[in-house]
């Protein structure tokens, strides 16, 4: 369908979740993790999307092109656990048609 991509999300436990993602309604990543309940609840997406922690960190694991990644992302990254070379924060992705296959893993649970 039109504006819609599918993406497969790689929850905590490696379980692997096929996804429709809407790429008209300005979400991102860690919106759709939490539209279908792949985290619990308060696991992810802690600050409410502005990079300001990595509660929403996955691995992405497709040659997805993305968008580059901003000096805050960059920065928050820095800083976290779990960190890996494909690491991006879901809060900072957003959907768009270029995620077509998009698949990407949820980072362990920050303690």
């Amino acid at each position: 369908m039109e504006n819609e991509v599918n993406i497969t999300i790689i929850d905590r436990e490696g379980e692997a979740h096929e996804v429709i993602a809407p790429t008209d309604m300005a979400m991102n990543l860690m919106e759709i993790v939490r539209s279908y309940e792949l985290a619990p609840e308060g696991t992810i997406g802690i600050c409410g999307g502005m990079a300001m922690c990595a509660s929403c960190q996955c691995y992405v694991l497709s040659d997805t092109e993305l968008p580059e990644m901003q000096d805050d992302e960059a920065a928050m990254l820095a800083e976290a656990f779990h960190v890996k070379d494909n690491s991006r924060l879901g809060c900072q992705l957003h959907i768009s048609e270029a995620f077509e296959g998009l698949k990407v893993q949820l980072a362990p649970e920050e303690m």
